[in-house]
């Protein structure tokens, strides 16, 4: 099958290059854009999952590439998994950008399918020089797309940091696959001259910054909150639920399978590092941010940490030959993989459609949207389920995975990497807790309640075709968190693939099993549990419930109704984003994200309120900021130039940027 599905996945990478050229040259034709996007998309969804379950191996050599040398593109079980991911992500995306919302985003029509196929490139390359194209080109089409509200300031600033995140990932990434297969750029060369010594050393560390910073690992995390909040919310869905999934997969491209099985235990130290910062730091800057879809950005920031920390753990029980816990932990992160791009994709989203139908992203200015906007809340609470880990959800399966894996991670080594797992154990459950504290408060503070303005009392839901797309991600996390099994044995062909083991014995035909002393998971039988003890309560509480009795607004915090010259209700008597993390700024993020509130006071006179910020700086802000501030002058300076950019200027930007890139990498190759 794989045979057949490589020349058709080209094709459809070809086709979306052709709709952006179409996008480019009239983009009138919006809806020609995102309709055919979302067909293609789908076919590739279906591909990817035929393949999988008929698991194979294909190549194919491209006519194109540096001199004397041809284009490679292969696929395999780890390239299907994400590529499944990646097709059904973007075809929720295109169906929502079927409804347009604002004039100024028809200017990201023409980067939107060339970002995805740019993914989709990347993921099936074989060689060093057809990743690189797919990567930096990926990363070239969301900056563009970031830039689309370039009259903004915070729009130009994030596009100007983001551009250089994406330069310095380039500037790691080219000499780490120097480094690999003696300069050759097939993948096949290097799978044949694993590194040793220093070399793989240099490899570790330049493929960590190069795709962790894509990834958004701690420290390099800071675009995230900065980039996604200024993107279109169908390609912020993107960014978030499948761009930084590519990222992973490039780590684990290489490290995995490019540098070979006999790499020693300490490889995994750096992702666990990295894994344990990046889920305290985001679980704890998601309860922080007051911006929708900076919230959900904090979030990714959490989330990629237990990734990343799934593949630590993995490194070091394959370093100490413990192939089933190290399958173990490559399928809870694997499996994380799957669930968060599905569920994060569903939240950005439903954030873009609270956007849109309640007039703004800040939390304070909205509220009430369950009753203006029920499928749009509906569609939230189902994405907070696996935001916060609560079963039968998506994102209980996974982490259930991964915590399973790091339980059992001691038996690894001595007392003191017991004793190091043992904190990263508590880190992570730290982490989890903040994920759903920060779940609770987006869903209080933004759906429930009452109204905060005026705007927000009158928010119009959203078209049929972006409910669709919403409402079919729900079906997804739904068929996800309930069958799990189904889920670990789709991805079993990667995980054999990269070490030469599987999950034996661990996958039943309804539950997980890690051990034969574990207690397991059986995701129906929780669920149906869970719905038996909501219907008695529900009976129970009819039954008995007080003659008289009369119901009040879900989230009212226990205040009386609103006074009828205040039709919305009255902001000052009701919790907001602020208030509600008022107690974590105090206990946590004064000293870890240097936290400070700030009152803006009305002069005399003013008749507008007053208003309560919160200011943050990320640890990583200091020495990662003061450089830049040297050069903020003359790149805003360029970002003022670049304004004025027409389409086709900018797409021959983009170009000119690529041929540099190439060039770069033919004298690497030459070197």
């Amino acid at each position: 099958m794989s045979a057949l599905a490589l020349p058709l996945m080209l094709a459809i990478i070809l086709g979306l290059c052709g709709l952006g050229i179409v996008g480019a040259i009239r983009t009138r034709w919006a809806w020609l854009v995102h309709q055919g996007s979302a067909i293609l998309c789908s076919l590739g969804a279906l591909l990817s999952l035929i393949a999988l379950i008929l698991p194979g191996s294909a190549a194919l050599a491209l006519p194109i590439g540096l001199p004397g040398k041809a284009m490679q593109l292969a696929l395999d079980p780890l390239a299907l998994v994400f590529l499944l991911l990646l097709f059904v992500t973007a075809t929720a995306a295109s169906l929502f950008a079927l409804e347009q919302h604002a004039a100024e985003e028809a200017r990201a029509i023409p980067f939107f399918p060339v970002f995805i196929a740019a993914m989709a490139l990347t993921l099936l390359a074989a060689d060093a020089f057809t990743l690189l194209c797919g990567f930096e080109l990926m990363s070239l089409a969301s900056w563009a797309t970031i830039l689309y509200r370039h009259e903004e300031d915070r729009s130009r600033s994030a596009a100007l940091f983001y551009l250089g995140m994406a330069g310095f990932s380039a500037a790691c990434l080219i000499p780490a696959f120097a480094l690999l297969g003696g300069g050759a750029p097939d993948f096949a060369a290097m799978r044949a001259m694993p590194p040793e010594g220093w070399r793989a050393g240099f490899v570790l560390a330049l493929v960590v910054l190069g795709a962790g910073s894509k990834a958004g690992l701690a420290p390099l995390h800071l675009w995230l909150p900065l980039a996604h909040p200024a993107a279109p919310s169908h390609i912020s869905a993107l960014m978030s639920g499948a761009m930084t999934k590519v990222a992973l997969y490039v780590i684990v491209r290489v490290l995995f399978d490019l540098c070979g099985p006999a790499q020693p235990i300490w490889f995994g130290a750096p992702l666990l590092v990295m894994g344990a910062a990046s889920a305290v730091l985001g679980g704890l800057r998601a309860n922080m941010e007051s911006d929708l879809k900076a919230v959900l950005a904090a979030s990714t920031i959490e989330n990629v940490g237990f990734i990343a920390i799934g593949l630590g753990i993995a490194f070091l029980a394959r370093g100490a030959d413990l192939a089933p816990l190290a399958a173990l932990a490559l399928a809870g992160a694997l499996f994380h993989v799957m669930t968060h791009g599905v569920f994060k994709t569903l939240l950005f989203l439903g954030a873009g459609a609270a956007w849109h139908g309640g007039g703004s992203r800040m939390l304070q200015r909205l509220g009430g949207l369950v009753h203006r906007m029920p499928i749009t809340t509906a569609c939230m609470i189902a994405g907070c389920i696996g935001l916060a880990a609560l079963p039968p959800g998506p994102g209980f399966a996974s982490e259930w995975v991964l915590f399973q894996a790091i339980l059992a991670a001691p038996r690894i080594g001595g007392l003191a990497l017991q004793t190091s797992l043992t904190v990263l154990a508590v880190l992570m459950a730290m982490a989890t807790a903040l994920a759903a504290t920060a779940a609770i408060r987006l869903l209080g503070v933004a759906f429930l309640g009452r109204p905060r303005t005026p705007r927000a009392a009158g928010a119009q839901e959203v078209g049929f075709t972006a409910c669709a797309a919403m409402l079919g991600l729900v079906a997804l996390c739904a068929l996800m968190g309930l069958f799990p099994t189904a889920i670990l044995g789709l991805i079993e062909p990667a995980i054999r693939q990269m070490l030469r083991a599987g999950l034996s014995g661990q996958i039943g035909v309804v539950g997980i099993q890690p051990g034969a002393e574990v207690p397991g998971y059986a995701a129906l039988i929780i669920a149906s549990l869970l719905a038996a003890g909501g219907v008695a309560i529900a009976l129970v509480l009819r039954r008995w419930a007080v003659a008289g009795h009369r119901r009040g607004p879900a989230w009212a915090g226990g205040f009386a109704a609103p006074p009828a010259w205040l039709p919305f209700g009255d902001p000052a008597t009701q919790y907001g984003g602020a208030s509600f993390a008022q107690p974590l700024r105090r206990a946590l993020a004064t000293a870890v994200l240097a936290a400070r509130e700030e009152v803006d006071m009305p002069r005399p006179g003013d008749t507008r309120a007053g208003r309560l910020s919160v200011a943050l700086r990320d640890p990583a802000e200091p020495w990662l900021f003061a450089p830049i501030g040297r050069w903020r002058e003359k790149a805003t300076s360029l970002a003022d130039a670049m304004q004025f950019l027409t389409i086709r200027q900018t797409l021959s930007v983009m170009f000119a940027l690529l041929v540099l890139l190439l060039a770069g990498i033919a004298v690497m190759e030459a070197w």
